[in-house]
Formats: structure tokens, sequence, C-alpha cells
């Protein structure tokens, strides 16, 4: 806790941009991505080649890449209380998360964002395709816009322009809050444009997935054959204290049993949530996550995405029980919760050594890709883990699309 005072208290200091403190928790990086090949040692390049072995050429998928920005002429914007220093905790996770995206001009903030993006992705050989997210506001029961719990904003249709300027490398995701007044609508409109993909953070949105006035909204994923790719477990990205409760996996049977299928980002690697099975009683969102997975009924409905899981706050036990769980891999979708593996403070390399999952040499290599790609980096660390007793790494199954998965299953 004081170490977190004493970082707040220097960033309050320097002005955005300017302070090396900042880039100590954010961003914190060499050089550029196009530098990379130049700058690493050879153990670093053969660790990138090791990392794509088994990989289908195009087949390479992230199903987690958020997109975010300040221009509202774009649809996108973010709360006033994240740049303002009357709120100074919010103002300061706000300036880590433009360091990660070396975004340095808050005018120029949604270019500065992309050009970042698509020069990592551009970077990275056998890039596959990433799939990149909308974020709708919070809405109230009563279909209003809850603006004091919308954090931040990215309209539908600044993800879908994005992915066609940028074919090669974007799907786009869309997110239409279940509880907005238009919702049918909106969802079938974007259906019958051909997306597939949709984003929800129940913690954050206020989202109850179990709800039965949901049920409409779930026949329409299911007519247009549509996919929920939606955060579980605790939130810590995101203001959502007040509806933790709402990222409980079990919650979502209900779209499961109408047989919409469901894609649970993280595995619900973090927090505690209600055992709805044995009330009263609470269990890790992980074992409730796996309890899910475990039900024949899901199989081909229900899948894991493993974003953020290599973060230090999210180590060591899912991590490790998925490298075993050799029988759930056919299941599990890469992503990388971009910004997030940008950020400085949050990835701690020295942890994966600490728990046996990849070796000092590793580690000294995986910093040099770091330094120079973050997103690569990603990719290449959940490639090189491995279980300390068993040395079972994740298949190559884990980071094709579900879309390239249900061909393989026909």
């Amino acid at each position: 806790m004081k170490k977190i005072i004493l970082i707040a208290v220097l960033l309050l200091i320097f002005p955005l941009g300017a302070s090396p403190f900042i880039e100590m928790v954010g961003g914190n990086f060499k050089g550029s991505p196009d530098e990379l090949n130049q700058q690493i040692s050879n153990g670093a390049k053969q660790l990138i080649a090791k990392a794509f072995k088994g990989i289908p050429k195009d087949s390479l998928r992230d199903h987690h890449t958020h997109i975010v920005g300040t221009d509202e002429t774009q649809g996108t914007s973010v709360n006033p209380k994240m740049l303002s220093w009357r709120h100074p905790i919010h103002r300061i996770k706000t300036n880590v998360y433009l360091s990660g995206a070396k975004v340095d001009d808050l005018s120029n903030a949604n270019e500065q964002y992309i050009e970042r993006l698509v020069s990592l992705v551009r970077a990275i050989p056998n890039h596959g395709k990433y799939h990149i997210l909308a974020f709708d506001h919070h809405y109230n029961k009563d279909g209003s816009i809850n603006t004091e719990k919308s954090e931040f904003y990215t309209a539908n249709d600044h993800i879908f322009n994005l992915s066609e300027k940028y074919p090669d490398l974007f799907v786009p995701v869309i997110s239409v809050h279940p509880y907005r007044k238009d919702a049918l609508g909106e969802l079938t409109k974007w259906a019958e444009k051909g997306v597939r993909w949709v984003k929800w953070l129940p913690n954050a949105h206020g989202i109850d997935a179990s709800n039965p006035l949901l049920d409409e909204y779930y026949a329409i994923m299911k007519k247009y054959n549509m996919i929920l790719l939606t955060h579980v477990g605790e939130e810590q990205a995101v203001e959502a204290e007040e509806d933790q409760m709402l990222g409980n996996p079990l919650l979502f049977r209900r779209p499961l049993n109408i047989g919409v299928r469901v894609v649970m980002a993280h595995c619900a690697s973090l927090g505690e949530d209600e055992d709805l099975d044995h009330p009263g009683t609470k269990k890790p969102s992980f074992e409730l996550f796996l309890r899910m997975m475990d039900n024949p009924k899901y199989d081909g409905l229900l899948y894991g995405e493993i974003s953020a899981m290599t973060q230090f706050n999210r180590l060591p036990k899912p991590m490790l029980t998925l490298l075993q769980r050799t029988d759930l891999h056919h299941r599990l979708l890469n992503g990388s919760d971009y910004p997030l593996p940008a950020i400085n403070m949050i990835i701690h390399t020295r942890s994966l050594v600490k728990y046996g999952m990849i070796t000092q040499e590793e580690r000294q290599y995986l910093n040099e890709i770091y330094d120079y790609n973050p997103m690569l980096f990603d990719y290449v660390v959940k490639r090189t883990i491995k279980h300390p007793e068993t040395k079972q790494g994740f298949s190559p199954a884990v980071f094709v699309g579900l879309d390239h998965k249900m061909r393989e299953t026909k």
C-alpha cells in the first residue's frame, strides 16, 4: 500500500507524458516493434520461432483486444472522472493505460492508439487476426444510460469501420447492452451485417445473465449463431465494485441452456462467487468455471479464454490447472486483453520463474521481446509456459480461432 501511495504522489507531481514514473508502471519499452529483429538475441528469436510451430498459416487468433479512444465524433469516450485530477486514482489509472498504449496526446488519442496497435500486430510473423471489442454504456434496468458507471464507451460503428479498414488484421466484436430499449433491433442489425461476436462485461455493465427477460435477446443470438464473449470472475481493470456478483460463471447457465455459445474471458481466474448450487457458500470463481466446463451438456457451447491469466495477480493455480487439463485445451481460446500486456506493473516474468513455468533463460528472452512488442510477448509467453512437474504446455489448438475449431470438429 505504501508503494502505491508513493507512486500516486509521484504521478501527481509529473504531468502526462513527462513522468518516468508513469513509464515505470505503465509502458516501459526500449524501442518500436520494427526494431525487434535487430535488437533481440538469437535465443529470443529462437523462442519466437518455436512459439509458431504447429499453428496453421493465418489461423492465429486473439479474441480479446480492446479499442479505447476519446474522440466522440468517432463514437469513443471515457468518463470525465478518468481525465480529472479531482479523481486522482482514476486519472493515474488512465495515465498508466495511455502509457502502455503509447498515447501521449489526448487530442489525437484515437489515431495514436490504433497506429500503435497496428504496428504491433503487423510486426508479428503469421499474425492472424485480432478480435477488436466495442464496449457499450452501463444501462439501468429502465433502459436509461448510467453515466456515472460508464467508465468508457466504444461504439459498434467505430469497431466495424476499423475492421473494414484493416480486414487482414481485425474481426469486429459488437457490444449491445441487453437493457437498452433498442437492444433487440441493434443486435439484429449487426447480425445481419455478418457480425458474430458480442462483448459483455457484466460486473461493469450491470448485466444479470440469468434474468429471464433476456431470453428474447438470447434467441436472436442463437438464430444468427452469435457468440457471447463475457467477462467472468472478479473485475479489477474497470470500475465494478457494486456488481461483482454479476461475474459469477453459474449465471450463464441460462444462455447456454437456450443454446447460445459462450466464451468466458480469463476463465474466471480471479475472485470468489456464491455457489448457487449450495446457497450461502462461496467458492473461487475458477472452480465454478471448471464445474461448468465439466458439464457434458455444455461441450460445444461453452469455451474458456485465457487472456490476462499470466498476470501476477492471477497466478498460479488457475494457469497450472489449465496446463494440466489437456482435455479442455480444444475448448480454450487465446486472448491478450490489450492494452493490459503493455502495462509493466502487472507483467512479472519473475513470478513465472518462481512457479516453475519458465526458466530463468526463457525469462531473459521474453523480457527482450516485451521491450519491443508486448503483443508478441503475450503470445510467446503463453506458448512457452509449462507445468513445472509434467512439462505440459498449451496445445496449439488453444491459439487458433473458434471458427477453425468448429470446422475441425465437424
